[in-house]
């Protein structure tokens, strides 16, 4: 079992977005496949159409004795399972930090998924927090989008330190450029400076409108429009993304 963290300190890059395609991509390879909603907003778990609610919140997701599994919802989709958002999310770190070994904690609960998926995504909060390190502690790659500004850049720089100041070891920071409008001259300017930074994957998440969509349908570009530039673009992500983690399917 592979586990992919989407993860930034900055909100609004496509990171929802970059997750919901990218299960869904993986499903519909034959994988099977869980997305973990913990945003507290929810917007992954209502694009599957589940909703975003778990009895007991927070607390009982960490909590030792509860299998996660118990928690888990089945989608729409074929081999794609989502465990559900819900708003007591925002208190993650506070139940975090009222039980022992709280970084090693999503880990924990994420091992005795091993023998049910191939590949587990977690669609994270866009915030530095303890939640954060729990995540970084669990994840073996964590995709970092990343908008071409300067303040966009600005955080990658902020994510990198944090994953090695905190992550577990082998950890990948996989940066990958979102919401790209080459028409904008800082836009090309900026992509021009990650193309040599050397650690950022090929792909390119253009700014569409179609991407936008995605919440009038409630579905995946792959389910509405497979053609579009932005769902070839998060295909190219995807096999991407595999070559770099492996194919646990």
């Amino acid at each position: 079992m592979r586990v992919v963290a989407v993860w930034t300190i900055k909100g609004g890059v496509g990171k929802t977005a970059a997750a919901v395609n990218l299960a869904s991509l993986s499903a519909l390879e034959g994988q099977r496949t869980l997305l973990c909603d913990l945003d507290p907003q929810g917007a992954a778990s209502f694009y599957f159409r589940v909703k975003a609610k778990v009895k007991g919140g927070g607390r009982k997701l960490l909590k030792r004795s509860v299998e996660l599994q118990r928690l888990v919802r089945a989608t729409e989709f074929e081999n794609l399972d989502l465990l559900p958002a819900d708003f007591s999310y925002r208190r993650l770190d506070l139940d975090l930090d009222a039980r022992k070994a709280p970084e090693g904690r999503l880990a924990l609960k994420l091992a005795p998924l091993a023998g049910e998926y191939d590949t587990v995504f977690l669609d994270c909060p866009p915030s530095v927090s303890l939640a954060s390190e729990s995540v970084l502690r669990a994840a073996d790659a964590v995709l970092v989008p990343v908008i071409p500004t300067t303040l966009s850049l600005r955080g990658l720089a902020q994510v990198r330190s944090f994953a090695r100041k905190v992550g577990r070891r082998g950890l990948l920071v996989l940066p990958f450029l979102s919401m790209v409008d080459r028409r904008k001259r800082m836009h090309r300017e900026a992509i021009e400076l990650c193309a040599a930074d050397g650690g950022f994957l090929r792909a390119a998440i253009p700014s569409a409108s179609v991407v936008e969509k995605m919440g009038i349908h409630r579905a995946p570009l792959a389910v509405f429009a497979p053609s579009c530039e932005a769902a070839l673009a998060f295909g190219l992500l995807w096999r991407e993304l595999k070559a770099r983690i492996g194919n646990s399917g």
